[in-house]
């Protein structure tokens, strides 16, 4: 295993975990629909339920993907999480709020009520998919900062290497219109897979069948708002890095080009579109099916991996700056020693042990569906 194939291989895991994180949000997605699934305490007590099953393996992900980028990639960690830490911060703080709803809303002494803990999971199912989707989209439409990793051996300047280049610290990216594009296209999508994972895993026909008829009009929104930011990435100019020079560049139709010399992430992306659909419409068109939630889950993973490979892969600068072109971070600019992606690879070796076990979780927990009788229970939230 040489440099150049720990750095692509490191790429591909935290992609990996990136694409994984988005199929969970579908916790935030049915939180954020709570009081439209649920018409009464009751219903909307089971829809809680439900999802208070898998809210941990979602901020797990979210802390995982945060520590192998940490790991393999350090400074992209330092800029993107040091620099526009008001953004990374509005996303923490709305998964910790969801994790003080599930823990109190229902305790007693509880001051504040149990309505206003479901309003605050709604928040989080509103914000977290929101800030996500937009934190991703920077790695195709740029972040404002500079690299100066001179600092290193100037005496006379400070040790930082990576500043932001205005105040925001982030919050500028939502200014950016085709990052709230990508942010509210994920918003859908998590309601999207919130919806088929509730009708899924609820046996209650009254909410299957009002999870039918909000699926619609979730859908269209998401379908438009993802096909255009699709075709806003393949047409617009990539940034392009000469491994020989390390300059980085300009180039026109980049990220489709990178589809197409890269004909399996093509594939890959072709795959988990057509899955996300295959869920979707037979969900709407059977009364009887309730599966969705596997095909558009996978076909999610599958769309979400194709597309954080091509903003990386094939020689692109995956987080371009926008405040300086040759500050703009690579795979290879970016990454650690050769030590430690190698100590790491051996350790990822026990990944798919890992993924066996929450398999096996899951299967554990979802072995009966949950209907009314779940809430007399003490495991109930």
């Amino acid at each position: 295993m040489d440099y150049t194939f720990l750095q692509q291989y490191w790429w591909f895991l935290v992609s990996l975990l990136g694409a994984i994180l988005v199929f969970l949000l579908f916790v935030q997605g049915a939180n954020s629909m709570v009081f439209s699934l649920g018409s009464n305490e009751q219903e909307r007590r089971l829809i809680i339920n439900s999802t208070g099953r898998k809210w941990e393996f979602t901020f797990t992900t979210l802390v995982t993907f945060g520590g192998a980028f940490f790991a393999s990639f350090p400074l992209f960690y330092s800029t993107s999480f040091g620099g526009a830490y008001w953004l990374w911060m509005l996303i923490l703080f709305s998964f910790v709020l969801q994790a003080v709803s599930y823990e109190f809303q229902n305790k007693l002494g509880n001051l504040l009520g149990t309505r206003t803990f479901q309003w605050f999971l709604v928040l989080n199912g509103i914000l977290g998919p929101l800030l996500l989707g937009g934190a991703v989209a920077t790695f195709f439409n740029g972040s404002n900062f500079i690299i100066s990793k001179e600092n290193l051996i100037n005496e006379f300047a400070s040790p930082v290497i990576s500043t932001w280049a205005n105040a925001s610290h982030g919050l500028d990216a939502l200014l950016d219109p085709w990052n709230l594009v990508l942010g509210i296209a994920v918003f859908f999508l998590a309601r999207i897979l919130g919806i088929l994972y509730i009708m899924n895993n609820i046996d209650d026909e009254i909410i299957r069948s009002r999870g039918s008829v909000r699926l619609i009009g979730t859908s269209v929104p998401f379908v438009l708002l993802f096909v255009a930011f699709l075709v806003h990435v393949i047409t617009k100019d990539g940034y392009a890095y000469d491994p020989a020079t390390g300059m980085i560049s300009l180039e026109a139709y980049k990220y489709l080009y990178n589809f197409l010399d890269m004909w399996y992430l093509l594939a890959l992306l072709l795959v988990g579109v057509v899955l996300v659909l295959y869920g979707i419409i037979r969900t709407i068109v059977s009364r009887s099916y309730i599966g969705g939630i596997w095909p558009a889950g996978i076909g999610t993973v599958f769309t979400v991996l194709a597309l954080l490979l091509c903003a990386g892969w094939n020689n692109t600068a995956y987080y371009p700056s926008n405040a300086d072109l040759q500050s703009s971070l690579t795979i290879a600019n970016s990454c650690s020693s050769y030590f430690t992606l190698n100590t790491m690879a051996i350790v990822s070796l026990l990944i798919p042990f890992v993924l066996a076990y929450i398999v096996y979780a899951w299967w554990s927990i979802d072995k009966k569906k949950l209907d009314k009788h779940e809430l007399e229970t003490d495991e109930s939230y």
